[in-house]
């Protein structure tokens, strides 16, 4: 199965959790952005990859890009257009064959079937699973070393889990530089080491009892210049919110205040401008860098929030699809208990993919 994102850059996502390979093929990205580095794509890749983290599923997938160069995907290799695969190397088939007329509650089972028929593999989530994650990864990696050299630098860390919440990125000057530091060196990307300490025994209090959790990403992107966006569906928010909600179990996203400013009147959420250093700026940052769908050169903020992974260990209530009964389902198998760990570089990477595919309208 194949699923397509973008206006300007194309990327077409293909394969499923447990098929033989993964990957995506890449169109439309600016001439040379291709000429990457591939030893730092790799790192940013190992970032999402499983297998690694007492948080996350004991999968054991080396994430391993490669260029795809045979019949087999046309040898599609130019200096504009790109296929990359993965291989998938530690599928366990067998835990999801009591699962195909029997759907997991809180998963894509029921509805992929009423959609596409009773022949789509669904083993691990198929084409719904976090595993098309890694393709995503591939595409906003290259993109975001890309906006790297222009000097945009986006980073992100949790901000809560549950109930637990970390310290907010400053959305007047965020640290990007403590968020990348915390990606790359811990298994909880947070800004607040003694939230993130209270995150990882909420994560692991949940997996205890054969449950799991959920929680909120927030992502900031700096050095965006004014005037990148349109009006109405050519917004930034425009090029961002399809591809933030393309990743599973996101149900939540806002920019700025967000559903904060619901709650508050105009003179409280209008961002009063001012000069700054020559610049024109604002004195806080309530929209969150966005206005009329435009960028207006302050920081890019915004928070996605994910559901609680949906297959668990505990006794569920479902129905069996033949037989049209009530079915008792234990799910087996090997889940993240908190999806939202491992999304951080996922989001990172929808962020570089939504603003490069915006900056490419001018």
């Amino acid at each position: 199965m194949e699923s397509t994102l973008g206006k300007n850059i194309k990327v077409t996502i293909f394969g499923g959790s447990h098929e033989k390979v993964i990957g995506c093929t890449i169109n439309g990205f600016p001439e040379k952005t291709l000429d990457f580095d591939h030893e730092k794509l790799q790192h940013f890749l190992d970032l999402r990859a499983p297998g690694g983290s007492p948080f996350a599923t004991k999968r054991k997938e080396p994430d391993r890009f490669e260029i795809a160069a045979d019949d087999s995907f046309d040898d599609i290799c130019n200096d504009r257009q790109m296929t990359f695969i993965i291989r998938n190397t530690d599928q366990r088939s067998g835990d999801y064959k009591t699962l195909r007329n029997v759907p997991r509650p809180g998963h894509a089972d029921y509805t992929a079937r009423i959609r596409y028929g009773d022949e789509l593999n669904m083993a691990g989530g198929g084409p719904f699973s976090a595993r098309m994650t890694a393709p995503l990864c591939i595409a906003g990696g290259i993109a975001l070393q890309y906006l790297e050299k222009k000097g945009i630098r986006i980073a992100a860390h949790l901000l809560s889990v549950g109930d637990v919440q970390d310290q907010p990125f400053d959305p007047m000057d965020p640290d990007i530089s403590t968020a990348s530091e915390s990606l790359n060196r811990t298994f909880l990307p947070v800004l607040d080491t003694a939230s993130g300490k209270e995150m990882a025994d909420t994560i692991l209090s949940a997996a205890a009892q054969k449950d799991s959790i959920g929680g909120v990403i927030e992502v900031a992107a700096t050095g965006i210049p004014a005037g990148i966006g349109g009006a109405m569906y050519d917004g930034l928010e425009s090029f961002l919110a399809p591809i933030y909600f393309g990743i599973p179990a996101v149900k939540g996203l806002e920019f700025g205040a967000g559903f904060a400013a619901s709650r508050m009147k105009g003179s409280e959420n209008n961002d009063a401008y001012t000069v700054t250093d020559g610049h024109i700026t604002t004195k806080t940052n309530n929209a969150g860098g966005i206005l009329g769908g435009i960028t207006n050169g302050m920081p890019l903020i915004a928070r996605i929030a994910f559901k609680p992974t949906p297959s668990i260990a505990r006794m569920q209530d479902s129905v069996d699809l033949q037989t049209m009964q009530p079915e008792k389902l234990e799910i087996r198998g090997r889940h993240d208990p908190c999806v939202a760990v491992r999304a951080v570089p996922i989001v990172i990477a929808a962020t570089a993919l939504g603003i490069l595919d915006a900056m490419l309208d001018l």
